[in-house]
């Protein structure tokens, strides 16, 4: 992941319901949400929400596909992925980590989607 992706999708997260939305879908996983649930759980408007999810969609976070008369939305993992690899990559001098808390080791990543962390996390 280049620098320029990843300074838009960090933008893009950088935003409270836009954050909660995503962690909403990387819990609920591959089947995603349709915008309807995601408002509900959420409790915003349909016009802040769609704003939200077309935010979220140019960084490449959140990803829209039909179903029927309904738009269901997922996380992109592997953009999640890759922008933790990227934020984690030179971790600790390329050393192993022994840091509580600490998201990854060096060279790992996480592979796990929907709130599955790992040895990550």
């Amino acid at each position: 992941m280049d620098t320029k992706h990843v300074l838009k999708a960090l933008a893009a997260l950088a935003q409270e319901s836009r954050l909660a939305i995503f962690r909403l879908l990387v819990q609920t996983g591959p089947a995603g949400l349709y915008a309807s649930k995601i408002g509900e759980a959420l409790q915003i408007s349909s016009s802040a929400l769609s704003f939200h999810l077309k935010e979220l969609s140019h960084a490449n976070l959140v990803e829209a596909r039909q179903e029927g008369r309904f738009v269901v939305y997922t996380a992109q993992f592997e953009t999640m992925n890759a922008l933790v690899g990227f934020l984690t990559e030179n971790c600790c001098a390329g050393e192993a980590c022994d840091v509580p808390g600490q998201a990854c080791s060096p060279g790992e990543r996480v592979a796990e989607s929907a709130g599955a962390h790992g040895k990550c996390g």
